[in-house]
């Protein structure tokens, strides 16, 4: 067909323009459905919040949430551009059918998540190793967990992987208990080496005397006595004090002459004639 057979009143007025008209209304029905979508995420987030919900609820509820609106939002956009949004849920229905079957592992990562905020064994913030990883857990998609480990790396675990497993929350107690042993020579007098590490202990403030701080005997081990050294300490402060207790205890053994052994083999030459 010509150009200007193509371009007269009659196919402007039949179909460019009310085609033109519907395009640009369904752009606009998506781009502001959008917005709104995004603002009733926003308001619903803070109602939440003042509601004082826990952050790792409000997050997870706001993904489900938004993800709602936007697909109304798109079949909204659909019905504009005269697709049938009847046939069109049927169709993805069928789809998300087949898809589901496929996606089998997803929808499990989604079922874990929803176990995961029903039953909450951490919350934000705290420090958990789940899903053969560790780390500081910030938030829970829908599909995943996201926690950022100590040197500032952020790991993005699958929900399965984490409730199928067994998880372990170190911020679950306010306090912890910091298990330590340490090795003295046979040679070595056992109540000076635990009264030296006892008043390091007293001296640390940060140490709780209760549950009372406990040295004790191990073991008669192959190269050393050893010494178990237990004490209680707020769980924000473990690695700090641990740190310390394994230095300040290694310059007191030093300066009083308590030695720590370390494996050692002797070697006996014979000479033969």
């Amino acid at each position: 067909m010509p150009v200007d057979e193509l371009m007269n009143g009659d196919f402007v007025d039949i179909y460019l323009i009310p085609w033109g008209i519907k395009i640009a209304t369904a752009v606009a029905i998506f781009v502001i459905g959008r917005w709104i979508a995004k603002l009733i995420l926003n308001i619903s987030e803070r109602v939440m919040r003042k509601a004082k919900l826990d952050e790792m609820l409000i997050h997870f509820i706001g993904n489900i949430l938004y993800t709602l609106l936007l697909a109304v939002v798109v079949l909204a956009t659909l019905e504009q551009l005269g697709v049938k949004t009847t046939s069109a849920i049927a169709i993805l229905g069928a789809a998300g059918l087949a898809v589901g079957l496929a996606l089998q592992s997803s929808l499990s990562n989604f079922a874990n998540g929803v176990m995961l905020i029903i039953f909450r064994p951490f919350k934000i913030g705290d420090f958990i190793e789940a899903g053969g990883t560790s780390g500081t857990v910030e938030k829970i998609t829908i599909f995943s967990t996201v926690m950022r480990t100590g040197d500032n790396r952020e790991i993005i675990v699958p929900n399965g992987q984490i409730y199928g497993g067994t998880i372990i929350n170190f911020s679950a107690r306010p306090t912890r208990r910091i298990d330590m042993v340490f090795g003295i020579g046979y040679n070595d007098d056992i109540k000076k080496a635990r009264e030296l590490m006892m008043d390091i202990i007293k001296q640390d403030a940060r140490i709780l005397s209760d549950p009372e701080p406990a040295i004790s005997l191990a073991e008669l081990a192959d190269n050393s006595v050893n010494l178990n050294v237990r004490p209680w300490v707020n769980s924000g402060d473990y690695w700090a004090v641990r740190s310390d207790l394994l230095e300040n205890i290694k310059n007191a053994f030093d300066a009083n002459g308590i030695s720590i052994p370390y494996p050692q083999r002797d070697v006996h030459l014979h000479q033969v004639s």
